[in-house]
């Protein structure tokens, strides 16, 4: 599939305008309310799970798995995708900038001296106290419209 420019890539602010204009020509924009959007985004989430219970650990790249079964799994992660998009959009946030947004402070609570190579938490990882302050001041920099980071968290 092409996006608008015909490249062959497909941007998130294309997939909003195609994701519109198919509710629209359905006269679906009735039914798509953020609550609707995210009880159907958490059901495409229950079946990309479904894809991956009762397997053992997957590893990259899915060695193991038939065509078929990456087939499915890309169709459910497009489900997910789909969903988060429009619901993002009927709720008027601009995803690029809040994804760009969640990477800085992520960023910030991570510092890769403190954490590379670590699966710890944020509030697990062992600082100093003038390391501790630096951090904390700087996410609160960072975070002018939030009091809370763990609400955005991504990495949580």
């Amino acid at each position: 599939m092409n996006g608008a420019s015909g490249e062959g890539r497909l941007t998130l602010e294309d997939l909003k305008e195609k994701m519109a204009n198919f509710a629209k020509e359905r006269d679906w924009d009735q039914f798509h309310s953020p609550r609707n959007l995210l009880l159907a985004l958490v059901g495409g989430v229950g079946e990309l799970s479904e894809i991956f219970q009762w397997k053992d650990e997957v590893p990259r790249g899915l060695p193991n798995w038939e065509e078929q079964e990456k087939l499915h799994l890309g169709e459910e992660l497009s489900d997910v995708l789909l969903y988060l998009v429009r619901l993002s959009d009927n709720c008027g946030i601009d995803l690029c900038k809040a994804v760009l947004r969640k990477l800085e402070l992520n960023a910030i609570k991570y510092p890769i001296g403190l954490c590379k190579g670590s699966s710890q938490k944020h509030n697990q990882i062992k600082t100093s106290p003038e390391t501790t302050a630096t951090v904390a001041g700087a996410a609160a920099d960072a975070t002018t419209s939030t009091t809370s980071n763990d609400m955005y968290d991504l990495f949580d």
